[in-house]
């Protein structure tokens, strides 16, 4: 199949720290898996990350750099994926003013996505308006890209939802110009943190990071909870909910391996520290090609440039024909 034919995935993140596995299992595995059947574009959404990092603007440049240097440890190809910074398209801040228009303010705030991390945030009476705005810029992010799929996780649902009611109101309004997307949730959409408390986070500090080495995994996991209920080794262990057997499922490819921990965990036969070293090692083998391909590429610093160069180059012709698309189904594509 001619690769401009496929159904074309559009998915990203806001450049504001390291990547962890939170985020593999969430979206990143997807985008790895699916780059060979989709037309798949990557944003950087430097843009957005502004919007709560705006008197801090050298941290989100500077976050850029290592979020390619993460895409591609975990195998995302440039050849295959194209990686687009989006404070460089300026279509999509056209289609962001357009689309302002057609939610209204309280739509937005409603956006459950919106109100936790207001919440979490702390902001109070003093939202960057940027902010609470956000969902619709993702709107115009997605639509500029014509995206067909949009990789999440369960939490980002209610954007994509928020996407989807603004393409259909255009489209009713100015007739069928816009592509309405559909969410692709991965197999552990929410990874739960090293802590046993919340999702992994980065500002919880719950997290094994993709570029952590293979002594500050070990040290990680050997911190992380287990059964809270279980004194000794000899007593009976819970796997339910904990944290250990959840990363276990998700990272340990010897399915024989791990219900035999199970097993031996439920009947008090085995130790945590037995567990913890399976499951660091486990962890360990899925980070060590990462870690690879991550120490290639700091090598050629010109390279991350190249990529993002050729990124921004073909996301600006496809945008810019999406905004001409747009314009011409408003009437305001003026002929002087």
């Amino acid at each position: 199949m001619v690769r401009n034919m496929k159904k074309r995935i559009l998915t990203g993140d806001r450049p504001s720290g390291k990547l962890h596995l939170g985020h593999y299992t969430g979206s990143l595995a997807n985008r790895v898996k699916l780059q060979d059947e989709y037309d798949q574009y990557i944003l950087i959404a430097d843009v957005q990350a502004l919007t709560d990092n705006y008197e801090n603007p050298v941290k989100v440049a500077d976050s850029v750099r290592e979020l390619v240097l993460d895409y591609i440890a975990v195998g995302i190809d440039p050849s295959k994926s194209t990686i687009v910074l989006q404070s460089q398209i300026p279509a999509i801040a056209e289609l962001t003013v357009f689309y302002l228009n057609m939610v209204s303010l309280n739509r937005v705030l409603r956006n459950p996505t919106i109100k936790a991390e207001i919440e979490q945030k702390g902001f109070g009476d003093s939202v960057p308006a940027g902010f609470a705005m956000y969902p619709v810029s993702q709107a115009a992010d997605i639509t500029a890209f014509e995206a067909n799929l949009v990789p999440v996780g369960e939490d980002q649902l209610p954007m994509i939802e928020q996407t989807r009611e603004i393409v259909r109101k255009f489209n009713n309004l100015y007739g069928n110009t816009l592509v309405e997307p559909e969410a692709l949730v991965g197999e552990f959409p929410r990874l739960i943190g090293l802590d046993g408390k919340a999702k992994m986070s980065k500002s919880l500090g719950n997290s094994i990071y993709l570029s952590d080495s293979v002594d500050e995994v070990n040290r990680k996991v050997g911190q992380m909870y287990t059964d809270q209920t279980r004194l000794k080794p000899t007593d009976f262990g819970h796997i339910e909910g904990n944290p250990v057997f959840i990363y276990h499922d998700a990272f340990n490819p010897n399915r024989q391996e791990v219900e035999d921990l199970k097993n031996r965990y439920r009947n008090g036969q085995v130790g945590d520290v037995e567990v913890k070293r399976k499951l660091a090692l486990a962890i360990n083998n899925v980070l060590e090609p990462m870690r690879k391909r991550r120490a290639d590429l700091e090598k050629n610093p010109e390279r991350v440039n190249e990529i993002l160069k050729q990124g921004v180059e073909k996301g600006k012709v496809v945008s810019g024909m999406v905004l001409k698309k747009v314009k011409q189904a408003m009437k305001i594509d003026y002929k002087f």
